[in-house]
């Protein structure tokens, strides 16, 4: 597989990644197309385990969705100002502290948000818990998905 190929590949998963934080955008089912044409284009045994890994997560995810409460979250008062931030934190926690650190990240970005907004330390932990309640969990569960077969596709690029 070429570099141009890999670059394509890795901007549709980037893509994905941030498409889980907006509204409308089919987020997960960007990067599993990233991952899938990869292992397309990529013609060792690793790119269609990791293939196969990636739908069976994100197959998993879905179902762990369909259990939680749908998103709304408009309705409770967050905006994508605070979707922003818990990505980033999400990100930065994925990085910081290997695949556990994501949802602390999470959590604590939709926190740091909150408490900028309103600035007080009770109202920003019960704007977060009802952010949270609304759908942020949904949320979390497809970005954490995401990041987990991102990550996956990364290891098998660079390691094998």
């Amino acid at each position: 597989m070429g570099a141009w190929d890999l670059l394509l590949a890795g901007l549709v998963l980037l893509l994905g990644l941030c498409g889980v934080l907006l509204p409308g955008v089919p987020g997960s089912w960007l990067v599993w197309a990233g991952v899938l044409w990869w292992a397309l284009k990529d013609p060792r045994p690793v790119a269609w385990w990791v293939c196969v890994g990636a739908t069976a997560v994100l197959l998993l995810s879905q179902v762990v969705r369909w259990a939680l409460p749908p998103r709304r979250l408009a309705a409770s008062g967050s905006d994508a100002r605070m979707l922003a931030y818990a990505g980033c934190g999400s990100f930065l926690g994925f990085v910081l502290l290997p695949v556990i650190g994501a949802v602390p990240g999470f959590l604590g970005g939709a926190y740091v948000c909150e408490r900028l907004r309103l600035g007080r330390r009770a109202e920003a932990v019960a704007a977060t818990r009802t952010a949270m309640r609304s759908g942020g969990w949904s949320v979390l569960t497809e970005l954490f998905t995401c990041q987990l077969i991102t990550a996956a596709w990364l290891a098998a690029v660079f390691w094998w």
